[in-house]
This record gives structure tokens, C-alpha cells and sequence, in this order.
């Protein structure tokens, strides 16, 4: 080929993929740096490192951490109040998400081995699961929005089959929103990516990509967002005009802890992919090219901001045994045979109450 024959690239003539070694790390593939295509090198090295260690942790510190809480809320199982159903289905679904970053870790450090059936189920449990650990969060604020602020119960303690057909509602919702997972996941090569074989997803037009995009800026961040800080605006100003506030706001510290690790780990996430997508719907318009630094250090930006949010399933364990009183003290009293042992107040916890907090309101739902 002629060294001086000019070659043009447009957009179109690429792709872009969801990357769920970043979940939805696109694939840029723009014309960009007078038409080369710039490829993933330094992100890739980045990558190879640093999720596979971060990852392992996460799996190890979340899977012993919410392992416990299951066989808490087992030992306490006759016991349970909406707000321990609830977690329990949190834990559950924080657990199966755990699971699947073992196959992002060996994809990051070498290339996807597992071929497509392994990539399609996986990608989909992962979206499945992320989904509903952000959806439980919001059952629960509402719960106790509804319970605290206007005194209506929801849901019966004497029927807790109530609340899991609700929470199993929330099971098929997310399922539902992983069709497009099963339909579009698949392996390929990626010549980004030296040619390694990743697990991605491949819609049929731009437009499907973007939809997908902002569905999850919607489900996956601003609704939950915005459902939690009202919830919990309205709570607080209720706690503070009302009788025993110390007391009602030490029974609902957990859960508050909860929404506020739910931003610390999923803001810094949510806010660069929010610039992915403009950057990336951007590169549509020829005349705003990006150069191949900026893409490096978005994919490098989303890879570290995306592990934050996953360790967020390994955080809420560490919550309820460092913030949770009762939950504390009903651990320990599991573990008090292998040796441990803490003093707490006389009668701080009664054998019908929730394994999070004592009830604070008419009702004998948990108010954590």
C-alpha cells in the first residue's frame, strides 16, 4: 500500500460493547488522533492488575461478611421483620453478585476463557444481582419512610410471606431487565485489546446502546437516588420534631449508614460513566474527535471507579457488625463458643425483637 494513501475511518464503521470488567465499559472505536484507532494497552495493564487483586478481596471480605448475616438471620429465622427480610435478600443478592467477579478477574488478567453460554449467564447474573441490591435498599427506605413519617405499615410482621412475594416482584423485575444480556452477550476478539477474547455485548444499532445506557443512569442511580434521599430527608425531619428522637435516630443508624455508603461507592461510578456517555455519543459528530490519552484515562477512570462499587458488597456486612448494635451483639453471641466476647448493656436485646435495632414506631416492623 502506498505510505501516502490517506485512510478514513468513521464511526460507524466500529462498534461499541458493553464491558462488564467495567459494567458498561463501551468500547470507544472512534476515529480519533488523525484515524488510527487507539488501542487499550495502558488501560489493559492497569486493568490486569489492579482488578484482580481488588476483586479477590472484594470476594473474600463479601462472601465471609454477608455469609454471616445469612446465618444470623437463620438463627433468628422465627424471629425475622420486614426491614431482616429485606437484608436478607440484600445479602443474598450481594453474594451472587460476589460470584461473578471471579470470571471479570481472569478476563482482566488474561482474556475471557469460558465462551459465550458461561458469558451470557454471567454478565445477566450480574446485572440481575446489581440491580436488586440497589432495588432492596429502596424497599426498605420506603418501608420505613411509610412506617416512621405516616405511621402505615406496608407489610404484616405475622405475614413475612407478604414480603418475600414483594421482594421476589423485585427478583423478576431485575430478571426482566437482563433480557437484553442474554440476548446480545457474547465472546469476541477485540482488536482494541490486542485481540484478546472479551465477554461483551453487541446491540444491533447505536441506539440500543445508548438506551441501554440510560436505563441504567435512570434504574441503576438516579430514581434509587433520589427514592432514598427523600425517604430519608422526610424521616429525619420527622425524627426531629417528634418524641425520642436520640432514640429513633439510633434505631434507624444502620440504615442510614447504608444509603450513605450506597453514594460513597456508587457516585464516583456513576458520575464517569455519565462522561463516558457524552463522550462517547459525541464521537458520532466528526468534528469532535478524542485523543487517544483522554480514552486511555476514562478506561482507566472507569476500571477504578467500577471496583469501588463493586466492594460496596462487601461493605454493608461491616456496617451492621460495626454500626448495629443488636446485629453485633447476636453475632457474637454465634461466635461467644469459639471464645469472643463483649459486654453490652443489660437487655439491650430480647429474643422477639429485630437482629438489627430495637422497633421504634407503632408497628413491629424493624426500624433498624
Amino acid at each position: 500500500m502506498n505510505a501516502n494513501t490517506k485512510i478514513t475511518i468513521k464511526a460507524e464503521d466500529f462498534d461499541f460493547y458493553t464491558d462488564y470488567n467495567g459494567s458498561y465499559n463501551e468500547n470507544y472505536n472512534e476515529s480519533c488522533c488523525g484515524g488510527s484507532i487507539c488501542d487499550q494497552e495502558s488501560s489493559m495493564y492497569f486493568d490486569s492488575i489492579f482488578i484482580p487483586v481488588l476483586y479477590s478481596l472484594a470476594l473474600v471480605v463479601g462472601l465471609v461478611g454477608n455469609g454471616l448475616v445469612l446465618v444470623v438471620l437463620w438463627k433468628k429465622r422465627l424471629y425475622l421483620n420486614v426491614t431482616d427480610i429485606f437484608i436478607l435478600h440484600l445479602s443474598l443478592a450481594d453474594i451472587l453478585l460476589l460470584l461473578t467477579l471471579p470470571f471479570w478477574a481472569v478476563e482482566a488478567a488474561n482474556e475471557w476463557i469460558f465462551g459465550t453460554v458461561l458469558c451470557k449467564l454471567t454478565g445477566a447474573l450480574f446485572k440481575i444481582n446489581f440491580y436488586c441490591g440497589i432495588f432492596m435498599l429502596c424497599c426498605i427506605s420506603l418501608d420505613r419512610y411509610l412506617s416512621i413519617v405516616h405511621a402505615v405499615q406496608m407489610y404484616s410482621r405475622r405475614k413475612p410471606i407478604v414480603t418475600h412475594c414483594c421482594c421476589l416482584m423485585v427478583w423478576l423485575f431485575c430478571l426482566l431487565l437482563s433480557i437484553p444480556d442474554w440476548i446480545f452477550l457474547k465472546d469476541y476478539k477485540d482488536s482494541r485489546r490486542q485481540e484478546k477474547t472479551q465477554c461483551t455485548s453487541d446491540p444491533p444499532s447505536h441506539s440500543w446502546r445508548l438506551a441501554a445506557r440510560l436505563l441504567y443512569h435512570m434504574l441503576g442511580f438516579i430514581l434509587p437516588a433520589l427514592i432514598m434521599l427523600f425517604c430519608y430527608s422526610c424521616i429525619l425531619l420527622r425524627l426531629r420534631r417528634g418524641s425520642q428522637c436520640k432514640q429513633k435516630k439510633r434505631a434507624i443508624r444502620v440504615i442510614i449508614a447504608l444509603v450513605v455508603a450506597f453514594f460513597i461507592h456508587w457516585t464516583p461510578y456513576n458520575i464517569t460513566l455519565i462522561v463516558d456517555t457524552i463522550q462517547t455519543n459525541g464521537t458520532n459528530n466528526p468534528s469532535n474527535q478524542t485523543s487517544c490519552g483522554t480514552m486511555t484515562s476514562l478506561d482507566v477512570a472507569l476500571t477504578a471507579t467500577t471496583t469501588l462499587g463493586y466492594l460496596h458488597c462487601c461493605v454493608n456486612p461491616v456496617l451492621y457488625a460495626f454500626v448495629g448494635v443488636k446485629f453485633r451483639q447476636h453475632l457474637l453471641d454465634m461466635l461467644r463458643p469459639l471464645g469472643f466476647t463483649l459486654k453490652v448493656p443489660a437487655g439491650l436485646v430480647s429474643r422477639k425483637s429485630s437482629v438489627w435495632s430495637e422497633s421504634v414506631d407503632t408497628s413491629n416492623t424493624s426500624a433498624f
